[in-house]
């Protein structure tokens, strides 16, 4: 397929405009994945993914990259490309298309699209331009021509980029693995990356994940012998937690059902979208006579069935924790069934992944996981296979992605030992540019950059005072102080407390000595006793307060005092 679109009118481009490499996420950890390449008055966007928060950000639903870059080069936006549909290359893109004031043309494979149609549907945005691509295609986008490559990932319809411009050219990965035998029997296009090596590359840009696990990752295909073992040995029902959009993964599990007469129950919302969509385009095999409805098991005996779930991560509103709850509308989780959890905790997920598991184990359920068996693999190139990239493509210049700081040094590391010199190899953070220009790279000026909040339903830069905030309220709780201040006789006449989510007992006692505390250090200060001098008093009481909790507890809730005058 060859296309030649722009979604404007373009400019003359000066002759002299370097290609500009703009990450505006993906470099401060595994997610929110957003990449600009800006040539002159031509600018392409590969992938547009999202974080989910961590500990650190309490309240907080979704992370996205700050695209404020992107919307204020709206003109110049020829088109969006998007590598693969994990949520952490496509989770940011339904705000970012609402935010958009045109159209532009979103470029990827069948299943991605699919994905994505789903997702944007929910936020009812209508009249979007897709550009179905397949390996071997290229595009061209203004000055940017943009060739797409098949690679293998956890997903299908996974793509690395050859992005050539006038004044040099560049290979981005995307996620990759090599693996031989991928479950859809489509190889890494090997052909075509080592011909762009032999074209020459002047920059690659290459995942980093796992970047600091020698040798291989284990091909996809290994998992379904261990998935097929535990089905097969299970005594009753049999519930698979997994990413939704592991469709390899899901595929292995709907042929071990079969193999075992088992039919197949799907529920979890994205695990439902995304099942139909892959059973639709063909990416999932399961007949309709194997699959079954979640409220018609009534009577099917539990040695028969086996239950597709989302809830891999530990979430508390996932399918697996709603069933392991008892709180889930069709389905529950008792002794005798077994459970696999075929994922690796996201960095960060950990805790709540374990609570999981010794929730099932309380139940009596049986269950798989990681460290019991290979019931998950890396969609993840490890160190020879990032090494075998750095080899084909023998860049003049290299720039790790897709990871935290440990293993976009790791894998800078990886680049020396291949024979890139270190003053060719770039470890940036976001916002920050690089710039070829007649195929030489060096840094350029950063631009804005950041993370947005999903919080309910605002969408901005959440305050850090709020988060901390948060913070504390979690930790140490809150203590609430109502001060009566008689403004005649210029005193406290008393303080009330009340408190929740303290270590201590807010009691008599407490009430006693904590006020006459207050008391005492409002009176040894000098304050304005109107109504325009309760600022002071407030601080004066909070901080009397905090000083004195902590001294007596070691602990500091959250303090809110209150001022009434009578």
């Amino acid at each position: 397929m060859t296309t030649s679109e722009r979604t404007h009118a373009p400019r003359r481009m000066r002759e002299d405009a370097p290609l500009k490499i703009i990450p505006l996420g993906g470099l401060d950890g595994i997610g929110k994945n957003m990449t600009l390449f800006e040539c002159g008055n031509d600018m392409v966007l590969v992938d547009a993914g999202l974080m989910f928060p961590d500990d650190s950000q309490p309240g907080i639903d979704l992370v996205l990259p700050d695209y404020t870059y992107v919307l204020e080069h709206e003109d110049k936006l020829r088109g969006i490309i998007i590598t693969h549909g994990h949520e952490d290359h496509i989770g940011a893109l339904p705000y970012l298309l609402r935010d958009l004031n045109t159209h532009v043309p979103i470029y990827s494979s069948k299943l991605t699209i699919g994905m994505i149609q789903g997702k944007i549907a929910e936020f009812k945005i209508r009249g979007q331009k897709f550009r179905e691509v397949q390996s071997r295609s290229h595009i061209t986008l203004g000055c940017l021509r943009i060739d797409f490559v098949s690679i293998t990932h956890s997903i299908p319809g996974a793509f690395s980029l050859r992005i050539k411009s006038p004044q040099g050219t560049v290979f981005h990965t995307g996620d990759y693995k090599l693996d031989q035998t991928p479950i859809d029997g489509i190889r890494p296009d090997y052909a075509a990356i080592t011909q762009f090596g032999a074209e020459g590359i002047d920059l690659l840009l290459a995942d980093s994940t796992n970047s600091v696990r020698p040798g291989f990752t284990p091909s996809e295909a290994a998992v379904g012998p261990y998935l097929f073992d535990a089905i097969k040995n299970a005594r009753g029902r049999v519930f698979v937690a997994t990413f939704s959009s592991q469709i390899h993964r899901l595929q292995q599990v709907c042929d071990a059902a079969r193999a075992c007469k088992r039919k197949v129950v799907v529920t979890g919302r994205s695990m439902l979208t995304n099942t139909r969509v892959a059973r639709e385009l063909g990416y999932l095999k399961l007949d309709d006579a194997d699959l079954i409805d979640a409220f018609d098991l009534h009577g099917i005996p539990d040695e028969q069935i086996v239950v597709l779930c989302t809830g891999s991560q530990g979430e508390p509103l996932s399918a697996l924790s709603r069933m392991a709850n008892g709180e889930h509308k069709t389905l529950s989780i008792h002794e005798g069934d077994t459970v696999i959890l075929s994922a690796t905790p996201v960095p960060g997920n950990e805790k709540a992944v374990q609570q999981v598991v010794n929730s099932l184990a309380k139940l009596g359920c049986d269950v798989y996981d990681k460290n019991r068996c290979l019931i998950h693999v890396s969609g993840h190139g490890s160190q020879e296979e990032l090494k075998l990239m750095i080899g084909m493509v023998n860049p003049r210049y290299f720039m790790p992605v897709h990871g935290e700081a440990i293993h976009l040094r790791a894998h800078a590391k990886l680049g020396e030992q291949m024979g890139i010199p270190r003053e060719r190899i770039f470890i940036v953070d976001n916002g920050d540019t690089l710039e070829i220009k007649h195929g030489r790279v060096k840094r350029g000026r950063a631009v804005e950059s950041g993370v947005v909040y999903v919080d309910g339903l605002r969408i901005g830069d959440t305050d850090p005072i709020v988060l901390r905030d948060r913070q504390k309220l979690a930790s140490d709780g809150m203590v609430t102080a109502v001060a009566v201040i008689n403004m005649k006789r210029r005193c406290v006449d008393k303080v009330d407390f009340s408190s929740r989510g303290v270590s201590f007992s807010v009691d008599d006692a407490f009430s006693a000595d904590a006020a006459e505390t207050i008391k005492n250090t409002i009176a040894r200060g000098k304050f304005n006793y109107t109504a325009s001098g309760t600022d002071a008093l407030r601080k004066a009481l909070r901080d009397s307060l905090s000083n004195y909790i902590w001294n007596h507890t070691r602990t500091r809730p959250m303090i809110i005092p209150v001022v009434m005058e009578v």
